[in-house]
């Protein structure tokens, strides 16, 4: 069974922005895992793409071919009382949600300050990882 990935916005983002970075290579150059994204996290990226002016073309080919996308049903503020408790940065906290809906063993973000790691693991058995230290942990393996 593949290991299942959520992959938080920043990550996705700087894949499109930088061609050498753990972030492109994650998501392109390896396929040994099933990649995970959200509805919700789905327009984030598309509202970044559009705000900093890369590829639209790119971006959504990216999702389309790379990545299951979760649906999350619920609205944004009743994902924010749920998983407040797993963010410091409130505004994360459909990351968590996507993550938990696809039971993801990993969570990918370069912001990992904005997460409890320990909460996650624990309550979720989620991973808290950047690119670089998943692509680490998968060498090691």
């Amino acid at each position: 069974m593949a290991l299942k990935v959520f992959v938080d916005t920043d990550v996705v983002i700087s894949s499109l922005i930088s061609p050498t970075g753990a972030a492109h290579f994650l998501l392109n150059q390896t396929d040994d895992f099933d990649l995970f994204v959200s509805n919700i996290s789905a327009k984030e990226i598309d509202k970044v793409v559009k705000r900093l002016h890369l590829d639209i073309e790119k971006a959504k080919n990216l999702i389309q071919k790379r990545f299951f996308t979760v649906q999350l049903k619920e609205t944004i503020e009743d994902i924010k009382l749920v998983f407040d408790e797993y963010v410091l940065d409130i505004n994360d906290a459909h990351i968590v949600a996507g993550a938990k809906t696809a039971h993801a063993q990993f969570l990918i973000s370069y912001n990992t300050k904005h997460f409890k790691a320990d909460k996650l693991k624990k309550d979720f058995n989620i991973i808290l990882a950047t690119p670089a230290s998943f692509l680490q942990y998968l060498r090691s393996h």
